[in-house]
């Protein structure tokens, strides 16, 4: 391929496998707004138990890992769960940003092993 696999992107480079994921995540956005509209939902977030999940998540995450036996799901539930326990939408945003690239992150690894 001409560009050698690699796009431009506001963070810097986003290679062809990172920029397919997210082709596929926009076509699917498109649909569920095609389905559903444009929904302004309530977050949700912050509630009671929630900053005790991800902390449990996150020493699961560190343990797992410290094993040897560290898995995305192990770091994709960690990142949702401080996600979840995020009551500011600055941080909110921060955190789901942090959490959608892990599932990125996973989705190539899944496409990888399929190749």
């Amino acid at each position: 391929m001409a560009d050698r696999g690699v796009h431009e992107g506001a963070g810097g480079a986003v290679s062809d496998a990172t920029n397919a994921v997210l082709v596929e995540i926009a076509t699917e956005r498109a649909a569920q707004d095609a389905i559903f509209g444009q929904q302004d939902l309530p977050d949700g977030t912050g509630i009671t138990g929630d900053a005790d999940r991800a902390s449990s998540a996150r020493h699961v995450c560190d343990v797992m890992f410290e094993r040897g036996e560290g898995t995305y799901r192990d770091v994709f539930y960690e990142e949702v769960c401080e996600a979840f326990a995020e009551s500011d939408p600055v941080k909110l945003r921060a955190e789901l940003v942090q959490a959608v690239a892990v599932g990125v992150k996973w989705i190539e690894a899944i496409d990888r092993r399929s190749a």
